[in-house]
């Protein structure tokens, strides 16, 4: 584990892209970042297990720490999954971190994700270890 950092509950990967998913969930596991990953496969699957955790009191399952949302999917794509998040008020006052994750951002992508506050910054795929230190201090330092 790295030094002075705390140990996340859950990290979500939302992906539907496999071989992304393996690395970056191998790689979450071998720096120790949470105690579990979940792994959902479009922006549908995300928005369904975060409406029944982070916006019920009574959920079972925990709301997550961190997402890393891919901007290009099926069914529902990783700007869907944002507007879809916004409209259901499931951003509000909770400690969320969404990170974008993407093989190809376009400049409209990337000035496109600036209209979500929630959105803290994009990084490509597959995730490496500079990237995850560089999140757990920016995001995750014991106070």
């Amino acid at each position: 584990m790295i030094q002075e950092q705390i140990q996340l509950d859950l990290v979500m990967l939302v992906d539907d892209d496999d071989t992304t998913n393996y690395l970056n969930h191998r790689l979450l596991n071998e720096m120790q970042i949470a105690k579990e990953i979940l792994v959902v496969k479009n922006g549908r699957e995300a928005i369904d297990y975060l409406s029944q955790t982070c916006g019920s009191p009574a959920a079972d399952k925990k709301c997550p720490d961190l997402i890393f949302l891919d901007i290009k999917m099926p069914v529902m794509d990783g700007f869907s999954f944002l507007d879809e998040y916004q409209n259901r008020d499931l951003d509000k006052g909770d400690h969320l971190i969404i990170l974008m994750l993407t093989s190809s951002a376009s400049f409209y992508d990337l000035e496109r994700l600036k209209n979500y506050s929630k959105v803290k910054k994009h990084y490509s795929k597959a995730l490496t270890k500079h990237d995850i230190r560089e999140i757990m201090d920016e995001y995750f330092q014991k106070k």
